[in-house]
């Protein structure tokens, strides 16, 4: 699945800027950025890089697990769990997870996550 092995510092890594829907805006003026490190030939799996910087947004998620590097925020899933991120911090989100990202520090993670088959 790794096209190639490599080690990357996260702080050399150019990201690239995503729209965010507007819809998902629920404070301030966040904007996301990212970068896809490996994907999976089928699509299913893929690993990268991924910042918000400061304002709240709703998200729906997928199955991922991620590692905060830098930042802070507050995620909310709804009828479950508030976590609490901050660097070092590991996450895991379950694929349909309804959330509210507070971001209070513009925040940093490794990620990876995983599609059903396409």
């Amino acid at each position: 699945m790794i096209a190639q092995s490599l080690a990357l510092l996260t702080e050399d890594v150019e990201l690239f800027e995503e729209p965010l829907d507007p819809s998902q805006v629920i404070a301030g003026t966040p904007t996301v950025s990212s970068r896809v490190l490996d994907e999976s030939s089928d699509g299913t799996v893929v690993r990268g890089i991924w910042r918000i910087t400061p304002g709240v947004v709703t998200d729906t998620e997928a199955d991922e697990i991620f590692v905060v590097i830098s930042g802070s925020a507050t995620v909310e899933v709804e009828g479950g769990a508030t976590l609490q991120l901050r660097p070092g911090s590991i996450g895991l989100l379950a694929q349909g997870d309804r959330t509210v990202w507070t971001v209070h520090e513009t925040l940093t993670k490794v990620f990876q996550f995983n599609h059903q088959a396409k």
